[in-house]
């Protein structure tokens, strides 16, 4: 038998609601899960606005993301999670260029100057029972009035309105772990859609 798993994630809560039997092999029995262009491009990306959102707002520029952009490849380019891919050189080249043109789309979106953030990659943990939930929120910032609102970068496509609720499903997690942690429940939740540019909002 196989331990129950004592701790959550929005990630291996996704994964048990997609499917159950990737959630066994990677929460109870613990197999290696090997990397994939997908998870390791989104990674990538959310390392270059990590780097960007820690200039101050008035050099949130395009330009400024350029260095962003080199310093994150720089360090993937050594990181397990890419060299495990074993791509050529013409595959990463292919590779770079659509993380470089999803971080170009962010730009499209909104205007990083403008945000007030108060917390990158920050991470969150609560106990309920006897299971700890844990997760990373991208950013958590404030808004006009004040307000917590947490946003979550996505470099997939936007998924349509039957299954919209459930790709919320994580960030509602999230907004449950700021208020456990921090006392405050989140004002509203965001996920940026980079490659179709499409923001969806919910109130927590």
């Amino acid at each position: 038998m196989y331990p129950v798993p004592t701790s959550l994630s929005p990630s291996r809560v996704e994964a048990f609601i997609s499917c159950p039997m990737a959630f066994r092999f990677a929460s109870i029995e613990k197999l290696p899960e090997p990397p994939s262009v997908h998870t390791t491009k989104g990674s990538l990306v959310h390392r270059v606005l990590e780097i960007l959102f820690t200039r101050p707002a008035a050099e949130r520029t395009p330009a400024a993301a350029v260095p962003a952009f080199e310093q994150a490849v720089a360090e993937y380019r050594l990181d397990p999670e890419f060299t495990q891919l074993t791509l050529d050189d013409a595959a990463a080249e292919k590779f770079f260029a659509d993380a470089w043109s999803l971080v170009e789309a962010y730009f499209a979106m909104e205007d990083p100057g403008a945000v007030r953030e108060i917390g990158l990659e920050l991470r969150l943990e609560a106990q309920v029972g006897s299971l700890t939930l844990r997760g990373i929120i991208d950013r958590l910032e404030l808004d006009a009035d004040g307000n917590l609102v947490v946003t979550d970068y996505k470099t997939g496509r936007a998924p349509g309105l039957r299954y919209e609720q459930n790709r919320l499903a994580g960030v509602h997690f999230y907004s449950f772990l700021c208020e456990e942690v921090l006392g405050r429940r989140p004002a509203a939740i965001r996920l940026m859609y980079l490659r179709s540019g499409e923001t969806i909002t919910a109130t927590p």
